[in-house]
């Protein structure tokens, strides 16, 4: 097993964990981070939205699956299974990561999965008739942002 491959099972275990700070641990300083909802996080937010995402998902459970490594680029799937809180609504999200690696560190990090899916889930019959539309997508975007700019004012106090 490559170190890049340690490094990734080693995140994952963490998020199982939830253990955030083990997590946080495992990004370089200047890293980056995306996918459909989250989009180009810097090192300090993706820190900060896995620690909110950790810290408010009661019922989180994860698994995760054939990670491998190469040299400075790797790949893992995992399935989040949670309970969106702003519905109630049970959400099971299949993910494909991709990952670039600098100095035993995660430079970058893309995480990949059908909006649509997620939306019709987390949203129940709103998501599944709007969850295709572009306007939903963004309405959602800026809702995570928001919420993750208010967590990390909070927890700066």
């Amino acid at each position: 097993m490559t170190r890049n491959e340690n490094l990734i099972r080693h995140f994952y275990t963490c998020f199982q964990n939830k253990d955030y700070k083990g997590m946080q641990g495992c990004y370089a300083d200047d890293a980056v981070f995306n996918d459909p909802v989250f989009r180009n996080l810097n090192a300090a937010e993706v820190k900060a939205m896995w620690q909110m995402l950790v810290t408010r998902g009661r019922d989180l459970q994860l698994t995760y699956s054939n990670v491998n490594a190469s040299g400075d680029t790797g790949r893992a799937e995992w399935t989040a299974v949670y309970t969106f809180s702003a519905t109630g609504k049970k959400v099971v999200n299949k993910i494909k990561a991709s990952f670039t690696f600098r100095d035993g560190k995660i430079l970058s990090h893309t995480d990949s999965f059908s909006f649509y899916r997620w939306a019709s889930q987390a949203l129940g019959m709103p998501g599944l008739l709007l969850g295709w539309l572009p306007f939903l997508k963004k309405k959602i975007r800026k809702s995570a942002a928001s919420t993750l700019a208010a967590f990390m004012a909070a927890e700066k106090k």
